[in-house]
């Protein structure tokens, strides 16, 4: 697929991974709707990459409806909002561990299930998953491991009825990466819990695979996963 010229949302864009994106695509020459709840941090975001601001609470369906429809002649869409505050279950009370899956996989499903419709000429739909939800190892959020592995079977599930609308759907899995939020996040480690944690991966190299998924053609239903310290894979 040809970046040059899409209309292209990023939701999360304000900073970390989806700014990242951001930068990213509108370096390919995408038009880039920069859409976060940060809306000083998205404005800023938008403004230097010449792009459009859409303040959007993916929890709110209403205003994903609205994201999306505000990106008229939509090509490609990047959720990659996300995230997973303490406390974490079963510690947690079910409304707040219920809003982590609601943040990090329902708010995906509802902005894909808008784009497919929207997708009238193609395009392609990128997941941001993370190494959470890969494998079976323990996490000390497991409604975020559970939510981001949902991303990854949604992407393998969802491909081949999307393929006959001619979007393609593919999925982004990282390691911890180099943004603010894992930043804060290791602050709030033990010195234990700090040495066992790899490698940070950039923002920057996360951004270049899934520019690379939203080209390739033959993506869908792929899902990339970048370790720490190792190399790219398909599982």
């Amino acid at each position: 697929m040809e970046i040059r010229g899409q209309i292209a949302v990023v939701t999360g864009a304000a900073a970390g991974i989806g700014r990242a994106v951001a930068q990213a695509l509108a370096a390919e020459g995408a038009a880039v709707v920069v859409a976060d709840v940060d809306s000083d941090g998205g404005r800023r975001v938008a403004h230097d990459l010449g792009g459009r601001f859409v303040h959007a609470d993916v929890l709110v369906d209403a205003e994903l409806r609205a994201l999306i429809d505000a990106a008229e002649g939509l090509g490609i869409l990047v959720n990659n909002a996300g995230g997973a505050p303490a406390p974490y279950y079963p510690d947690a009370p079910v409304e707040h561990w219920s809003r982590t899956l609601d943040l990090n996989l329902r708010s995906a499903m509802v902005a894909t299930q808008l784009a497919l419709d929207a997708m009238a000429g193609g395009g392609a739909i990128v997941m941001v998953s993370s190494i959470a939800g890969h494998g079976l190892a323990p996490h000390r959020a497991p409604e975020y491991a559970a939510a981001k592995a949902g991303l990854m079977r949604l992407t393998g599930a969802l491909a081949p009825l999307a393929e006959t609308r001619g979007v393609r759907v593919s999925c982004v899995c990282p390691d911890y990466v180099d943004t603010p939020s894992v930043r804060r996040s290791l602050a709030a480690m033990s010195a234990e819990e700090r040495a066992s944690v790899p490698e940070l991966v950039s923002a920057q190299e996360i951004a270049h695979l899934v520019l690379d998924l939203i080209r390739d053609e033959s993506s869908a239903g792929r899902v990339l996963v970048r370790p720490a310290g190792g190399a790219t894979f398909t599982p």
